[in-house]
């Protein structure tokens, strides 16, 4: 093992152990410590849970499209390609139940679902796709006879369980009577910037394996990714032109969201994702020299990831701009003492949020422990493989 290495393993095993304290911290005190109130009830941990939930879908779409439609070129990055899903899945199901508080209380799923709930659905279908991903990484590094033809089976369930399990997601938010969330079209932005995220993703890494040496891609392959990337950030953009065009219309009911999103508290995340993850790295990857550079594949690639995750950041918090239950002039926020001792009235406070040292912590931890698992899954699975 290289000094390198052990400082990569060094740094990251640090970052983990520290979002675990972060995380017991939590426990001790309360999900109050992360900033979240009962104004603001979802964070920093669901926006997170979304953006992997979107990075997993993407891999493992263009992984089993490969053997589903006998794409023969892209059948040679499955492989990380299903790595890359099965780690993101799994850090988005940690971020779930680390947004729980009480952790110890999730048997109550099993023994008290309820059915008419999209985050019951989201639990059933996120153990599904976790449970296709191991077993597709099972067969794909099966050398047993026949083990090309059971990827070939099960490549024809994951993909439509890659592109439900963001649907679900995304019908977590559009079933709610809330603003900028109670839409249609919310399933399918979900799946498109699951598209351009995870595919994104998937070039970084194919990059970087390529740089280590563990996974040897020819640049021919991963010009012909970004090609495809460039469709996806079209299509992604396509989706959004039409939500914002029916909320800006004259009448229509979403233009207080809209302004919110374009010049409100949220805006700096819109117009970042517009901007920096569809057009510029759109206008990078529509043309077949930039393609050709690794360097400008690599920026696309970053930008197309950095804006997916701005588009859940304005996406979850835009419609936490106005409290949701109309009746009550205000919501009770921070704690029965603070509101004792300062003598506000109880109906007068509007919870506000940001981010707090603690749900940073936890997620930098969260991210490190994905890298890390990445990186051993990788070495293990991968070396010796050439794309």
């Amino acid at each position: 093992m290289s000094s390198k290495l052990k400082a990569t393993y060094g740094v990251l095993g640090a970052l983990v152990v520290a979002g675990v304290a972060a995380w017991i911290y939590q426990l001790v005190n309360g999900l109050g410590v992360t900033g979240m109130n009962n104004g603001v009830s979802w964070g920093l941990y669901i926006t997170c849970f979304m953006f992997f939930v979107g990075l997993s879908a993407g891999g493992l779409i263009v992984a089993s499209s490969a053997s589903v439609f006998h794409i023969a070129e892209y059948k040679k990055v499955a492989l990380p390609a299903v790595i890359c899903s099965t780690v993101c899945i799994c850090l988005a199901g940690m971020f779930v139940l680390i947004d729980m508080g009480g952790i110890q209380r999730v048997w109550r799923i099993v023994i008290g679902p309820n059915p008419t709930s999209p985050l019951l659905w989201d639990v059933c279908v996120i153990t599904c796709y976790l449970i296709i991903n191991i077993v597709y990484l099972v067969f794909m590094c099966s050398k047993k006879p026949g083990a090309a033809d059971k990827v070939a089976i099960v490549s024809r369930f994951a993909l439509p369980v890659a592109i439900l399990v963001h649907s679900v997601t995304a019908w977590i938010f559009g079933l709610q009577m809330a603003k900028d969330w109670y839409s249609a079209i919310m399933a399918p932005i979900f799946v498109a910037s699951a598209m351009d995220s995870g595919l994104a993703l998937l070039l970084l890494a194919l990059m970087g394996l390529n740089k280590s040496g563990l996974f040897k891609v020819e640049n021919k392959l991963i010009s012909s990714l970004a090609g495809l990337l460039a469709v996806c950030i079209a299509v992604d953009a396509f989706f959004i032109g039409c939500e914002c065009l029916t909320m800006a219309y004259p009448g229509a009911k979403g233009a207080e969201a809209l302004a919110v999103m374009a010049g409100g508290v949220t805006a700096p995340f819109f117009w970042i994702e517009i901007i920096g993850g569809l057009i510029i790295p759109f206008c990078l990857m529509a043309f077949a020299k930039n393609r050709a550079n690794m360097k400008l594949v690599g920026l696309a690639s970053v930008l197309v990831v950095v804006g997916v995750f701005c588009k859940r950041v304005w996406l979850l918090f835009t419609s936490f701009y106005e409290f949701n239950i109309d009746g009550a002039p205000g919501v009770i926020s921070g704690s029965s003492a603070a509101r004792g001792a300062s003598g506000m009235d109880l109906w007068a406070l509007l919870g506000t949020y940001a981010p707090t040292w603690v749900e940073i912590v936890v997620v930098l931890g969260v991210v490190a422990l994905g890298v890390l698992a990445f990186i051993v899954l990788s070495r293990k699975l991968l070396t010796g493989h050439q794309a």
